[in-house]
């Protein structure tokens, strides 16, 4: 039996569940640990932490310092996308308690030090042997003899050498060091999944005709407008063939009318497409593959990419349905169980059954089908519904295809209670879909991202903020007007690092169904006429808000987000800054989208460094004014046809 370490390590932070599941950070920059390390007695404790990317053998160690307490800390660089696992190594230092011991001893008075100078010597000559056949081994084998021969003076000089210290902290003996266990990890992704902006549109309503739908030959204006207005990831719902059984028409309809296109969710048509017509095919009216592919290099061309939806459904024409029905949930009459979300039936999507008798083969064929797109230049994936398929899948694919493809981001569209899209985020989701969607009051936002910025959430939950969805046309846009757009835009691009909308809202289309949140003539069911240089648009604004975010990095850094008083609750204030608070933007927003509101409100300088003038300068970057402000109360006033300034703190 081993004999146990004596070192305790303790509450280490950040973890994730004692460390069941990673931390998730972007690649550049650090990954600083903290934990409770003491044992008994007053010995001199050392700790190192040590890292290394998952399936490497040798681990890197760097030292870990005492703060107050037994507290101690450590970083290290995250330099490569992937998987990377760390861990803590800890233990007395024998040399350095026994140098603290003999300078104790003689600034007291004891000068018959002779069995501590032979104790020493055999400190030293162990870490010589651990020197192996190295110059340190010769070296370390001298400062043995001296130590053995020296007087009292000649052991208390010795034990501060310098070079003896240095050679003793590299070379040392760590026999009974105790170690973290198990390994914790970290999860480390691309820029792009910590900072980005989607734009969402529709590739067969891409030129906004009403009678006819586009191709994917037809899509780079809509991409180049995209790109003109600052967007870096466009996002397609399926490209996959429609199913023709139980397709639905206009706005939801039961049937069908001649030349309805049906769902695009409704996956799978095994009379069309090149292959077989399911989840690796393309819809024969977008185009083929060639012609994906060809677009795919076109996005990557303007230094965009493309996201695809990862949408598990099948329509009664998949040829999932032909080749394996014991996939799909069979009712007693002899039928397949449709979709549902009661009173909502959805006839033309049917459910896989993860937990088939054969479910291992399912569950591979779906892995095939996202390496298929990887391998043609998709590396994003927006996943439909994540929360009604198992999470064991999830943890188990994403980390499936991330072995293959470091690179892939993988989106949670999971609109569901708070405590499930928590472990989506934890088992693998890069980002997460929010409830931002629905919180539009002062209280509501600040309690909101106050939790997603500064609790544990911050260390695996990525927020995406998405101010609309095909599904989902929000009350606050259906009643807020140009400027409620404009207010919903400013929020989601400064809040968060990741934002994302969908086409129409640069139009601010606001057309809902009655009593729903729901698009009249929804562009699910049909194609959508759409003249996408309408008057009253918003697209030289979100062109600003996209300029602004790519030329101020303080918009980067999702955690520094901080509320400040305002005394009107139809005013929000807040902060985003560089760790070094050299870029520091100071955003004020209206949430009115009806009235002019003012406010009074209160910049806390001195956590931007700025301590010793009175007055000082800010630019609203939005509008080019230059404004100055005292230290102590200072006066807004926006209105609808201004309802937020960007204001960046001048040095």
């Amino acid at each position: 039996m081993k004999q146990p370490a004596a070192i305790v390590i303790q509450h280490l932070t950040p973890e994730l569940d004692c460390g069941k599941f990673p931390l998730k950070r972007a690649v550049g920059g650090d990954l600083c640990i903290e934990a409770d390390i003491f044992k008994e007695g007053c010995g001199v404790l050392r700790a190192v932490l040590k890292w290394r990317f998952v399936g490497e053998k040798v681990w890197n160690e760097g030292m870990m310092f005492a703060l107050e307490n037994n507290r101690w800390r450590g970083a290290f660089p995250l330099l490569k996308v992937g998987m990377w696992e760390y861990t803590i190594e800890a233990w007395q230092d024998e040399f350095l308690s026994w140098q603290q011991e003999i300078c104790k001893k003689f600034d007291g008075g004891m000068y018959e030090l002779r069995s501590e100078a032979l104790e020493g010597s055999q400190f030293i000559e162990t870490a010589a042997q651990n020197a192996g056949a190295t110059t340190d081994a010769s070296i370390l084998e001298k400062f043995s003899e001296t130590a053995r021969q020296a007087n009292t003076e000649q052991l208390h000089s010795l034990c501060k050498d310098p070079k003896l210290i240095a050679l003793m902290m590299y070379w040392g003996e760590r026999s009974l060091s105790a170690v973290l266990l198990p390994t914790r990890r970290v999860r480390v992704d691309r820029q792009r999944a910590v900072f980005a902006a989607w734009y969402e549109f529709f590739p067969r309503s891409a030129e906004g005709k009403a009678e006819s739908g586009s191709t994917l030959r037809n899509c780079l204006n809509r991409i180049d407008d995209a790109k003109e207005m600052g967007f870096d990831v466009v996002y397609f719902p399926p490209v996959h063939p429609i199913g023709e059984t139980n397709r639905k028409g206009r706005n939801n309809a039961p049937r069908c009318m001649p030349g309805d296109p049906g769902v695009p969710y409704a996956i799978g048509n095994f009379r069309q497409g090149e292959m077989g017509g399911g989840h690796r095919d393309i819809a024969p009216e977008l185009g083929t593959l060639r012609d994906f592919e060809w677009l795919v290099s076109e996005v990557h061309k303007r230094g965009m990419e493309v996201a695809l939806d990862f949408a598990i459904n099948c329509s009664p024409d998949h040829p999932y349905l032909r080749d394996h029905p014991e996939w799909f949930f069979w009712r007693p009459d002899g039928s397949i169980k449709c979709a549902e979300n009661p009173p909502k039936r959805y006839e033309d999507v049917f459910p896989l059954n993860f937990y088939a008798k054969n479910w291992r083969i399912l569950w591979e064929e779906l892995f095939q089908v996202l390496l298929f797109w990887c391998a043609r230049g998709v590396l994003i994936f927006r996943v439909d519904n994540p929360h009604t398929k198992p999470i064991f899948f999830w943890e188990w694919i994403i980390s499936k295809v991330q072995e293959k493809y470091p690179q892939a981001i993988f989106l949670s569209e999971a609109f569901t209670h708070q405590k499930m899209m928590q472990l989506l985020a934890k088992v693998g989701f890069t980002q997460s879909y929010t409830y931002f969607t629905w919180r539009n009051t002062k209280r509501e936002l600040m309690e909101y991202f106050t939790e997603l910025t500064q609790s544990e959430m911050k260390e695996f939950f990525r927020p995406n903020l998405f101010t609309n969805t095909p599904d989902i046309l929000p009350y606050f846009l259906q009643r807020g007007g140009r400027a409620g757009f404009q207010i919903r835009a400013i929020l989601a691009a400064t809040l968060a690092t990741v934002y994302g909308i969908y086409s129409g809202f640069e139009l601010c289309e606001n057309a809902a169904i009655p009593g729903g949140e729901e698009y009249l003539n929804s562009e699910k069911y049909q194609f959508k006429e759409r003249d996408w240089n309408a008057p009253e648009n918003i697209k030289n604004y979100l062109t600003a808000l996209n300029r602004i975010r790519r030329e101020n990095r303080a918009l980067r850094f999702y955690e520094s987000l901080r509320f400040y008083p305002a005394d009107n609750d139809q005013i929000l204030f807040y902060s985003k800054s560089t760790p070094s608070k050299n870029n520091v933007l100071l955003v004020v927003v209206s949430l009115d989208p009806h009235k002019p509101q003012s406010a009074y409100v209160n910049v806390p300088l001195e956590e931007f460094g700025y301590v010793e003038q009175d007055t000082y300068q800010l630019e609203d970057l939005l509008s080019g004014e230059r404004f100055s402000w005292a230290r102590d109360q200072n006066y807004v006033a926006l209105n609808p046809s201004c309802p937020a300034h960007i204001l960046r703190l001048r040095r």
